[in-house]
């Protein structure tokens, strides 16, 4: 599957994170899958630049090779627990990346094109346009953890439990009952866009 196509705006960001997460990590030397998720962490306030910080390691982590098994975020003692143990890292891996794209698009929506926005139209449609390609990134990550998910689900998995992830083994669960869906909160997203957008196109000199 093709990776997501990143606007300009996010890419300059994504820059300065690097620059900035790089010189504060100073002789801390990150290789590993497992090392780069370590530096992910939730926010009490989600800021853009808290966002973007978390993009930036979650994606590094998704490209990073795994450790050897003996340092992996489970208890792994055969072959089978550590293939299930790397398909439910990559499935939560893109799952947290479809979560912060999701947080990002949020931060530039515009959940209502109110008449008095009239002489800012353009401005808000630059942001709606980067909103927008935020929450299709978040849709690719969400599809790409979905094609993760459904490899745990093979039989011979089936009575195979990692406990020291067991939230992950949770969230596999929810996504196959349905309970935990980022396609359909993302699809809403994009619809309202779509219609916020068409109502901030509408206006012109008589609007306001």
């Amino acid at each position: 599957m093709k990776g997501p196509r990143i606007s300009a705006r996010i890419k300059a960001a994504l820059l300065l994170v690097l620059f900035f997460s790089a010189s504060s990590l100073g002789a801390y030397f990150v290789t590993y899958k497992e090392q780069y998720y370590r530096l992910y962490h939730i926010h009490y306030n989600q800021y853009p630049d808290d966002t973007m910080e978390n993009i930036y390691w979650l994606e590094k982590a998704s490209k990073a090779s795994f450790c050897n098994p003996l340092y992996a975020l489970a208890l792994i003692e055969n072959e089978i627990q550590w293939e299930k143990y790397r398909y439910l890292f990559n499935m939560h891996i893109n799952l947290k990346l479809a979560e912060q794209y999701l947080y990002l698009g949020n931060k530039w929506n515009k959940r209502r094109a109110y008449f008095y926005n009239a002489p800012w139209k353009e401005q808000n449609l630059e942001s709606l346009e980067t909103a927008e390609t935020c929450f299709k990134t978040a849709l690719y990550y969400w599809q790409e953890a979905e094609t993760w998910a459904e490899k745990t689900r093979e039989s011979r998995f089936r009575y195979i439990n990692l406990v020291r992830i067991q939230n992950w083994e949770d969230e596999a669960f929810r996504m196959e009952s349905g309970s935990l869906d980022y396609g359909k909160t993302i699809g809403r997203e994009l619809r309202l866009l779509e219609d916020v957008r068409g109502r901030f196109q509408a206006m012109d000199e008589n609007t306001y």
